[in-house]
């Protein structure tokens, strides 16, 4: 005996002993940095055991040497090297000294997760097999769970790193899941802890939601629905991956829904609630795995009146299956409600109260369920079959504890009546539960039932709170009255208050996830908790109120109800003029853009007209040099004493001009129809011009200096015209000369002396016209040349002008559409129209457009009249 009592204390010594030893040892900061140099060195002899001594040091005094190392440079950066260790030995060892160093020290945390952390650990647990690996795996999650449990920062930065999305194929399991091994059990069962650490409800609401989105995204959540419905899972992995599917799911509408289409496969297929169900409401389950249903159910219904609509319509008599080949969820409720196992009742009763949370609307639906009881008999609605049941309690025989049964009963009542005066009418209807709550209430029981008085204290205040007096034998002042005579107002108090102070109410107020230890303790509802502390006092207040009290109360509730109206009122019509302001902001948007469009094109046309402009001023000056040169070589004609022959040249010379005159004034009349085809046709597209007017002027102005430049054109080939009708003229004057100069030579013989002074002036004469005439069809040349250039000009200018046709048609398009969009905004026209002048788009009356048409018409007509 004593030598067993000496082996027994032997651990507990040496564990003070290491703790004394590890004290002294860190009392000298300057030990525990010699080891940090230490631990970075390469040698494996000195590496491995400093890794050792340092993790037994963080064992015996963890707070102490974290505190020393996170003040040492760079101490816990040299510790993360070891991860990156080649050798399998070190970085094992490494694990579990970080494991040590990361535990209960957030900021330590932080810092080994943004050392690449998360990185290396599941680039580890990937190399030795995900779920499949040995106690390696197990141990990197652990450090994992430390680094990612109530630490939001690495949560998020976990999330921000698209980490999540690698942990799916840890959930990849085969169709053969038979003999699992102890060490994947513990794997997955921490793989499963961990993605429940991502979504725990302890964690912000905004952390966890954008977790849950990420998990659907990436398929996490289609891969444990997965694992959900396969066969051959052991039990605590099934139970476990309910429990993480429903926190995946709590409160995310996304995610509720994909839960809600997932059908198990079977023959027919089932959806996974019902299945999940069938589970909860069979006694033979394990109770772990029941309470796991449960919570998946309630974390299904949670914030989704949508599921709650789902499971509701199942008990209504339109949507009931009429065949029988098809259990519904809320066939499986009502069965599980009515049944003799008592844990079944409590969980029927809780999940069916998770059904009508906070939704007014399902309460009113849920009074015209109606149950068959027996044969002959009339149906009973489901509200009077649960206040049945609860009067005839102790004459059932039930399996388990009969508390339990009324306790859950009480609660769904509880639930299903607050906030919903129509209930509370049809409760009262029965004559028989006020008798039987105040009956209750003013026994003196055992410490057990002073837990069902309390909620029948509850359900009577909430009787009275919520009581809108259309029953004149249950009014709020003649039930008060009833607690004064029979209970006592500060015994009905001290009843009451039963509720909050049992132990049972405080574990279940700590967390949303039903947890007992066995099922006599399965009793109150974390979201029940929630109601209680919400009507317990104003029922309390509600009891001591008097009639003038609750009059002015009730007044105040109408002022309340009528202002709410209003309030709600005025809000539909904010959000109308809202949306109104957004379709015209919409649409002052469109027609800026498409103002930038036409201003963008009136600026290119204007630059294009200046070009032409910039061209035809270049034509202008050449053409005025040629003229001034034609002119100077004009004046060399004018001389006396030509010579027939020469005279002769120069009349064919002249002809050629005439034949080259024709032909040029012929490629002008062939300009001259093409520049009229072009006015008919501006003249049909008139109509459509008007429209855009700055795209018109643009057009007009292009055409009118085409049409000038033509002119200027023909003016030139006039005055050459007029400069050869000179020549004639000059020609005939030169042979009248002759012949008056034929009979001066016959008479005088003398002149012959002077005949070859007069031959060699006129040979040099000659030379020189001859030069001229060179001189002439070199400019001939390029007069050719000019208008050659010229008739490529109008081809150009003539594709522009089918170009602006094409954008003018366009244009036309554009404005009907818009006149189509503004059609029913006649009373807001004058507003848009003057948005439209600060745009700088400008706007006509119609009157102003017809007159411009008629001037542009008259212009049109005169243009016409002058050619």
């Amino acid at each position: 005996m004593f030598f067993r009592q000496t082996e027994e204390n032997l651990p507990k010594q040496v564990d003070d002993l290491g703790s004394q030893f590890t004290e002294i040892f860190i009392k000298q900061q300057e030990n525990v940095t010699l080891l940090l140099t230490l631990v970075e060195e390469f040698d494996f002899h000195v590496r491995w055991p400093g890794v050792k001594l340092l993790t037994s040091l963080l064992k015996q005094q963890g707070p102490q040497v974290q505190q020393i190392i996170l003040v040492s440079p760079m101490g816990v950066s040299r510790l993360m090297d070891l991860l990156a260790d080649s050798r399998e030995v070190i970085r094992n060892d490494g694990v579990l000294l970080l494991q040590q160093l990361t535990k209960s020290n957030a900021a330590i945390q932080k810092i080994v997760a943004f050392e690449n952390a998360f990185e290396r650990l599941l680039d580890i647990v990937t190399e030795e097999g995900n779920s499949d690996g040995g106690i390696v795996v197990e141990d990197c999650l652990l450090l994992l769970q430390n680094l990612l449990k109530n630490n939001n920062s690495n949560q998020n930065f976990f999330k921000e790193g698209s980490y999540i999305q690698r942990m799916k194929p840890w959930f990849e399991v085969g169709d053969d899941n038979c003999g699992w091994s102890a060490q994947k059990v513990t794997n997955l069962h921490l793989m499963l802890q961990l993605v429940r650490v991502l979504v725990s409800p302890t964690n912000p609401p905004g952390a966890t939601s954008s977790c849950q989105k990420a998990m659907f995204h990436c398929g996490l959540l289609q891969q444990l629905c997965t694992i959900l419905m396969a066969t051959g899972v052991p039990a605590d992995i099934l139970t476990e991956t309910i429990n993480t599917v429903s926190e995946v799911i709590r409160g995310c509408q996304m995610n509720q829904d994909y839960f809600a289409s997932v059908n198990a496969p079977s023959n027919p297929p089932r959806p996974a609630i019902v299945v999940l169900l069938m589970s909860m409401v069979n006694e033979r389950q394990p109770f772990v795995l029941r309470c796991a249903v449960l919570y998946c159910f309630q974390c299904f219904l949670y914030k989704n009146q949508k599921g709650q609509g789902e499971i509701v319509s199942t008990l209504l008599p339109s949507t009931i299956d009429a065949t029988g080949n098809s259990v519904s969820a809320g066939q499986l409720l009502c069965g599980g409600l009515f049944s003799t196992d008592s844990l079944s009742n409590w969980c029927a009763a809780v999940a069916l109260a998770h059904a009508l949370q906070e939704n007014a609307t399902l309460k009113e639906q849920l009074l015209r369920v109606q149950l068959a009881t027996s044969i002959g008999n009339p149906p009973v609605s489901l509200l009077q079959q649960c206040t049945n049941i609860l009067s005839q309690g102790d004459k059932i025989d039930r399996r388990g504890s009969k508390v339990q049964t009324r306790v859950g009963l009480l609660m769904l009542l509880c639930t299903w009546l607050s906030n919903c005066s129509i209930a509370v009418t049809h409760f009262l209807h029965n004559p028989a539960n006020i008798p039987f709550l105040t009956g209750q209430i003013a026994e003196n029981l055992g410490e057990e039932e002073q837990l069902v008085q309390g909620l029948c204290a509850l359900l009577l205040g909430i009787s009275i709170y919520y009581n809108d007096n259309s029953l004149e034998n249950y009014r709020k002042e003649k039930l008060k009255q009833l607690i004064e005579k029979r209970i006592g107002r500060e015994n009905f108090i001290e009843k009451l208050g039963f509720i909050s102070k049992h132990e049972l109410y405080s574990r279940a107020a700590q967390k949303p996830q039903p947890s007992f230890s066995s099922p006599d303790h399965m009793m109150f509802d974390h979201e029940f908790t929630k109601l209680v502390k919400e009507l317990e006092g104003v029922i309390s207040k509600a009891i001591y109120k008097s009639s003038e009290e609750d009059k002015k109360e009730e007044e105040v509730k109408k002022t309340l109800e009528q202002h709410d109206n209003i309030v709600t009122h005025y809000k539909k019509v904010i959000r109308e003029q809202d949306q109104e302001l957004e379709e015209l902001k919409q649409r002052i948007n469109t027609l800026t853009s498409q103002n930038e469009q036409l201003q963008a094109t009136v600026t290119q046309q204007v630059s294009q007209i200046q070009q032409h402009k910039d061209q035809y001023n270049l034509l202008k000056v050449q053409l005025g040099k040629d003229a001034q040169h034609h002119n100077s070589h004009s004046e060399t004609f004018q001389m006396n004493g030509i010579q027939m022959e020469e005279a002769s040249k120069l009349k064919e010379e002249l002809e050629e001009w005439k034949n080259k005159h024709e032909l040029l004034q012929g490629q002008l009349r062939e300009k001259d129809s093409v520049i009229e085809k072009l006015k008919s046709s501006q003249l049909e597209m008139g109509t459509t011009e008007q429209s855009l007017q700055t795209s018109k002027s643009g057009g007009l102005e292009h055409n009118n200096e085409l049409q000038k430049e033509l002119e200027m054109l023909r003016s030139q080939i006039q005055l050459q015209s007029a400069e050869i009708s000179k020549l004639q003229i000059e020609n005939q004057k030169l042979q009248v000369m002759n012949t008056t100069a034929d009979p001066v030579l016959g008479d005088s013989g003398a002149a012959a002396a002077n005949n070859s002074e007069l031959e060699g002036r006129l040979e040099q004469e000659v030379k020189e016209l001859k030069s001229e005439v060179k001189a002439l069809s070199e400019e001939k040349e390029s007069l050719k040349q000019h208008l050659d250039s010229s008739s490529s000009t109008v081809a150009i200018l003539q594709d522009e002008k089918s170009k602006l046709q094409q954008e003018v048609a366009e244009s036309k398009k554009e404005q009907d559409d818009l006149l189509v969009l503004l059609a029913d905004q006649d009373q807001k026209l004058s507003a848009l129209k003057i948005k439209l002048k600060d745009l700088g788009v400008p706007v006509e009356d119609e009157d102003d457009i017809e007159s411009g048409d008629q001037g542009d018409e008259d212009e049109d007509g005169d243009e016409e009249e002058q050619d």
